[in-house]
């Protein structure tokens, strides 16, 4: 991915000098199990998931010690970069649709563990989005995770699971975000269906913007969009519940199959157009 002259974004909050200690008093319960099953998948939104982490009746705290921040790396301002090319996308997006201005989201870069507005966030869960503060959170160990356990190398793949985790941004500001909360509120019997949607929708606005990214600034290069396509395979409910248990069940998906993940980021990244990825209006995915 040709980046190396990019404008880095100034959104980056960098606590990897930070360590959070886990404490207190209460037994983990189901959550703990839900919290491996996530380290699975990308971008599910924790608040659903942190809620459960330890059973009624008990107490979760935190303390978190600070110090010095680590030097920047390759690695980090790749990170940077992309997340201020996503800016550049989804703000000429925005003026384009009149959808008001794009408030940009922050990074959080972190190791191990960090407190979120949707409670405390952990390396386990893989990267994820929290509606809560509008901060996308990445424990960079997870593009080694991507690489050696989910067979996902490249830096296009990187790319896209940061731009996955800023469509849930979008999603988001335009509000849909909370109107799924109320569907879910409203009916649990279709949680696991609306969380697909959700998630394949943010597939599709990845490829919106890998579209307008190369269109307008020449970003891709040979190979990148196979490692994209790739990665949405490799990340698909059925090919990780094979792989983690042996044989799938699709009444528990929660993000989509790996044939799903793959068409939506296709359907984005050739049309550019965010409203060709309407997934709760489809009749099939």
């Amino acid at each position: 991915m040709r980046l190396d002259n990019s404008r880095e974004s100034r959104n980056i909050e960098d606590r990897r000098g930070q360590r959070v200690r886990l404490g207190g008093r209460g037994k983990i319960g189901i959550g703990t199990v839900v919290l491996a099953l996530v380290a699975m998948y990308f971008g599910i939104d924790p608040s659903i998931v942190l809620q459960n982490a330890v059973e009624t009746g008990g107490s979760y705290t935190t303390e978190t010690t600070t110090g010095e921040p680590p030097a920047e790396t390759p690695e980090t301002r790749f990170v940077s970069r992309v997340l201020a090319d996503t800016e550049d996308t989804w703000g000429a997006v925005f003026q384009q649709k009149g959808w008001g201005s794009y408030q940009e989201p922050t990074l959080v870069l972190y190791s191990g563990a960090t407190p979120t507005a949707c409670g405390t966030g952990q390396a386990a869960m893989g990267p994820f989005y929290c509606p809560g503060d509008s901060k996308v959170y990445l424990d960079l160990s997870f593009f080694q995770q991507m690489a050696q356990e989910l067979d996902s190398p490249g830096d296009f793949a990187q790319a896209y699971v940061i731009a996955h985790e800023i469509g849930h941004h979008v999603q988001h500001l335009l509000g849909i975000t909370d109107k799924v909360e109320q569907a879910r509120r409203r009916n649990s019997a279709q949680a696991n269906e609306l969380s697909v949607r959700t998630e394949l929708q943010a597939d599709c606005l990845a490829g919106v913007w890998a579209r307008h990214s190369d269109t307008q600034r020449g970003t891709l290069e040979e190979g990148d969009i196979e490692e994209a396509l790739n990665t949405a395979s490799q990340i698909g409910d059925d090919r990780l519940q094979k792989r983690s248990q042996g044989y799938v069940v699709p009444d528990s998906f929660t993000h989509g199959s790996a044939a799903q993940r793959v068409r939506w980021f296709s359907r984005g990244l050739k049309s550019g157009d965010p409203e060709t990825c309407d997934t709760f209006g489809a009749s099939s995915l």
